[in-house]
């Protein structure tokens, strides 16, 4: 399981070490993406499928929004392979995407890693402390 939040500094060819415990997990084939909420996802190659299944909730039917949500990962996908050190480059396009600048985060999310800009995660971290007990609500409604 991925867990944690890791600083991290890009350096300007858009290098960055991807934390151990993160790294570990992950493998050595990682494939990183556009992920929702600007920001981006690392995952193991082998967990790509099962990531995307997830969530498009995917039920033998190739709906719009699925074909939406394949084109907007897929499309956007490069592998990367860690250097001896531990590093990844991280594909300009992305970067942009994302709007990355020196200070980023490395997220461990249960099944995934999401990457992002320092200061774009402190102002959304600041929203979810505040809406933490409404998500909670929401979620025990829904398993009634």
């Amino acid at each position: 399981m991925l867990l944690g939040t890791y600083p991290a500094k890009l350096a300007t060819n858009h290098r960055v070490g991807v934390p151990a415990p993160l790294r570990k997990a992950l493998g050595e084939n990682i494939v990183i993406a556009k992920w929702y909420e600007e920001c981006l996802v690392l995952v193991a190659e082998s967990s790509l499928n099962a990531l995307l299944t997830r969530v498009t909730g995917k039920q033998g039917l190739i709906t719009a929004p699925v074909r939406g949500s394949e084109h907007f990962i897929f499309s956007s996908a490069f592998e990367v392979v860690p250097d001896d050190q531990g590093r990844i480059v991280i594909p300009e396009d992305l970067v942009k995407y994302a709007g990355l600048s020196e200070d980023i985060y490395f997220l461990g999310v249960g099944d995934r890693v999401e990457v992002w800009e320092k200061q774009i995660w402190d102002e959304k971290v600041k929203t979810i402390v505040k809406e933490a007990p409404e998500y909670i609500e929401e979620l025990s409604k829904k398993e009634k």
